[in-house]
């Protein structure tokens, strides 16, 4: 059943009459900072869920206990969630966004907390990725509400905190605790695609172990520094060969792996006795990561083999798996993408993007799941991650429209 002229109507008339609430709440979220890390995380909860409040919406708040938020490496975390449901017989539906970010960095030209709009732009840290997304789909909800139109079902927002460590505390936690049994899933995303699969992640931390000595007598030590270079040097030698492997998703071309942090040494006249390094491997869906790891600890291995004094630990930090398609999803696609190509007033097709997000956790629980919301054709347009992260507020206006449809429409 496509979406009748009144129910569209209706929510865009909402939509375009609160652009400037929207706006104002947005730039509140972007005002309270949320970086993770350090990931004390529940002030900025607590912010908007007054704003939600406001909105004349009821908020759950679940607050993550101290010790699982610490074995995750934050220092707060609550969850909020908002249910409203409609009438018997529909699906459930979870909007999902997160307000943890990444620190803002240097280069920025303007205060990343500020919220500064120029010629229609929102600039600041989280405006993308994706405080947005906690308007986009609180005012879809909002406008659905308004338009009196009759629909089956619940949709519920899930608005979490700890993406960027992962998620294991956030939309996990939800659906392990029981909180949520949503049929389907938004996660947010960006207005001009509908994602649909995206890579998976493996970061492993490397401790090379040797015996320390003075830097006048080496023969005495055993340097744990000139092994990790050994073993540095085969996971590079690895990493050339897996630009052969290709994926077949759109958007995602092939694996990668980046050695991004090291440490280790005494001083410079002491023979290094310890050398540690965390490695990040991303996966192309169509990976196995149980392989992927093996493999990895095989390179390792291999590598420090044979040499005197020297021991070897690989630890697993993280493993995120690669997020596609749950059987079913396909209608709610089908749906997205023909709603959003009317309303951007270009074709919105899917796509595969080679990162990783919170999706797979609905996708892995057998949630039919999706990436949409407010924002730019990709990562890099919006400067997400990166200094003078933006927002085209025009963007924000059409996504919450899509989404307002596309739930109407799934929902009727």
């Amino acid at each position: 059943m496509s979406l009748d002229a009144a129910t569209a109507s209706a929510l865009h008339s909402f939509i375009t009459a609160n652009q400037e609430a929207m706006r104002a709440m947005l730039a509140e979220l972007v005002k309270v900072p949320s970086d993770n890390p350090p990931g004390d995380c529940a002030p900025h909860a607590k912010r908007a869920a007054e704003l939600l409040e406001g909105l004349g919406l009821s908020v759950e708040r679940h607050a993550v206990p101290a010790d699982l938020v610490g074995q995750n490496g934050m220092i707060s975390c609550t969850n909020l969630i908002v249910r409203q449901k409609f009438s018997e017989g529909g699906p459930v539906v979870a909007l999902n966004a997160h307000g943890d970010v990444v620190a803002p960095g240097a280069g920025w030209s303007v205060d990343p907390y500020a919220a500064v709009v120029k010629d229609g732009v929102m600039y600041g840290r989280g405006v993308a990725v994706s405080k947005s997304d906690f308007v986009t789909y609180a005012f879809a909800l909002l406008a659905l509400k308004a338009s009196g139109t009759k629909l089956k079902g619940t949709v519920e927002l899930h608005l979490t905190y700890d993406e960027e460590a992962g998620g294991a505390i956030g939309p996990q936690w939800i659906l392990e605790q029981g909180l949520s049994k949503p049929d389907y899933a938004f996660s947010a995303g960006f207005s001009y695609a509908v994602t649909t699969a995206h890579n998976g992640c493996l970061h492993l931390e490397v401790t090379v172990s040797g015996l320390s000595a003075h830097a006048a007598r080496p023969d005495t030590g055993h340097d744990a520094l000139e092994a990790a270079n050994r073993v540095l040097t085969a996971l590079y030698a690895y990493r050339n060969g897996l630009g052969a492997l290709k994926s077949k998703v759109a958007g995602i071309v092939s694996p990668s792996m980046v050695v991004g942090l090291i440490k280790g040494g005494i001083n410079t006249n002491v023979v290094p006795d310890k050398v540690s390094f965390r490695l990040d491997r991303r996966m192309i869906p169509e990976e196995n990561p149980a392989e992927v790891e093996a493999t990895l600890r095989e390179v390792i291995a291999t590598a420090a083999s044979g040499l005197k004094g020297i021991t070897v630990e690989t630890k697993r930090i993280m493993l995120a798996k690669p997020f596609g398609a749950v059987p079913g999803v396909e209608t709610l696609i089908e749906i997205l993408c023909r709603q959003a190509t009317q309303i951007m007033g270009k074709p919105v097709e899917t796509e595969g993007i080679p990162l990783y997000t919170d999706a797979r956790h609905y996708s892995a629980a057998g949630i039919k799941t999706v990436l949409y919301g407010a924002g730019p054709r990709n990562l890099l347009e919006a400067n997400g991650h990166r200094a003078d992260e933006k927002l085209v507020l025009t963007d924000l206006y059409k996504a919450t429209e899509v989404v307002a449809r596309t739930l109407a429409e799934l929902m009727s």
